[in-house]
């Protein structure tokens, strides 16, 4: 006796003999298997290779080794980093400590904020002023897992990383341009081998490249990953994740060479994950996700801390929100403590609930006094590469710190975002693209206590 068996998707198609599958059904189960298997390790791998992607740009198109530093500082320059800050520069580069060896990361004195991550996007250590060193300058010793500090450790700061792949980034703080590119030019970057006699650290630029910092995809996302693991640790929660690899075909010292079955499984799985990663990250749904209940702004970061751990379990799904649509964690990106750090909250609809959309007019009201100490800024991203828009206009931010920004007589501004700029209201309006949607981050910096009491609110996003 035959029949269906009733499920839903692929495997409602298969015939059963009895209660077992027909024998030729079989290839299809296992499809469906490794198919499932390839959608979650998408998920699961995000961060991963969000930073194995952004830093094969470094070697591939930037031409930065292990003792640069590659140094973003206009618009042009930022648009392939995932919801980059449009104002703020970044100097950052990526190093393979099995490479390397310890490594030493030399601060100048003077006003900068850094960190130091994993390619997890686990941050393990802080520089700068939040860091050991207070801003006074300093060096910084940063040991492979695993690995035991050197003998003669006097006079570093010794962290040791919780992978063999890291980031090191920072900004500086200094609103005098000449100070903070002297801040720029006193950091160095050396192999603790070769403390006695440093190479120079090259301060490398975009230059005007087109690039993308998100994951790449189809089999390339695949590509990436399996790149990235020939010289990562495994970490002990990861382990049935990289079994999930190895049925995939993706493991330490093996080729990674599908076949045409699993590149079709793995080209369709890679769009599915997507899928689910958008929804995941543009409709989230964790407990808390709204910051007002009666607004349409979600508080973007839903990870409690940078080691990615909630009380009973790893946090999958928050990470997985996060690193599709962003890219690094540091405590201060999620202040607790009004006053210092950031806030985040992100809108990706319409009052009414719709996807925000290029080719059509919104408006938006920021009431007077924005709990922000430092300020505040709104910055538009292309949902399709979670980039800053590339438009005409060369800018996707609007902020307190614009000195032409048109204020109301009680001290709100109404903000503008479209194709065309509303007549006399340029200095308010952000330019969108008719045919992609889009989404906002507004950053407060230095929240203060009516963003925490939540007695402050913000206005939605409104089609005209």
């Amino acid at each position: 006796m035959s029949a269906n068996t009733g499920l839903p998707g692929r495997l409602g198609s298969v015939v059963m003999d009895g209660e077992l599958p027909r024998r030729e059904e079989i290839a299809t189960i296992f499809d469906e298997l490794d198919y499932q298997l390839a959608t979650q390790a998408y998920l699961w791998a995000l961060p991963l290779v969000s930073y194995a992607q952004w830093s094969a740009v470094h070697r591939d198109t930037f031409g930065a080794g292990p003792g640069d530093l590659v140094h973003y500082s206009g618009y042009a320059d930022r648009l392939g980093i995932i919801t980059a800050n449009a104002t703020t520069p970044y100097i950052l580069n990526f190093f393979d400590l099995a490479e390397t060896g310890p490594l030493v990361i030399e601060l100048p004195a003077g006003p900068t904020a850094g960190g130091v991550s994993d390619f997890w996007q686990r941050e393990f250590g802080v520089l700068g002023e939040m860091g050991p060193d207070r801003g006074e300058g300093g060096k910084h010793l940063i040991v492979p897992p695993g690995e035991q500090p050197p003998a003669d450790i006097a006079g570093y700061h010794v962290l040791t990383s919780t992978g063999m792949n890291i980031m090191f980034g920072f900004r500086t703080l200094d609103p005098d341009p000449a100070r903070s590119k002297a801040l720029v030019d006193g950091v160095r970057i050396y192999p603790y081998a070769r403390r006695d006699d440093p190479p120079p650290t090259r301060i490398v630029a975009p230059d005007g490249k087109r690039w993308s910092g998100g994951q790449p995809r189809g089999i390339d996302y695949w590509a990436r990953l399996h790149e990235i693991y020939q010289s990562e640790i495994v970490d002990e929660r990861d382990r049935f994740h990289l079994a999930m690899l190895h049925q995939l075909g993706i493991e330490k010292g093996r080729p990674f060479a599908p076949d045409e079955r699993l590149t079709c499984i793995l080209t369709e799985a890679s769009a599915a994950g997507e899928l689910i990663a958008q929804a995941n990250s543009f409709a989230k749904r964790f407990p808390g996700a709204r910051w007002w209940p009666d607004r349409s702004w979600d508080h973007v970061l839903q990870l409690e801390n940078s080691a990615q751990r909630a009380e009973h379990y790893d946090e999958l799904l928050e990470r997985a929100a996060w690193f599709y649509e962003a890219v690094t964690f540091s405590a201060a990106m999620n202040s607790q403590t009004p006053g210092l750090g950031q806030a985040y909250l992100g809108a990706y609809t319409d009052a009414a609930g719709a996807w925000l959309d290029g080719g059509r007019d919104y408006t938006l009201h920021v009431p007077a006094d924005p709990p922000a100490k430092n300020f505040w800024s709104i910055t538009v991203y292309d949902a399709a590469t979670r980039c800053l828009i590339d438009n005409p206009q060369a800018r996707g931010d609007r902020g307190s710190r614009d000195a032409e920004l048109l204020r109301n007589d009680d001290g709100s501004v109404d903000l503008h975002f479209g194709p065309q700029a509303p007549a006399g209201r340029e200095a308010n309006w952000v330019q969108t693209l008719p045919g992609k949607h889009w989404f906002s981050y507004f950053r407060l910096y230095g929240p203060l206590e009516p963003y925490f009491e939540k007695s402050w609110k913000l206005g939605d996003i409104t089609a005209v």
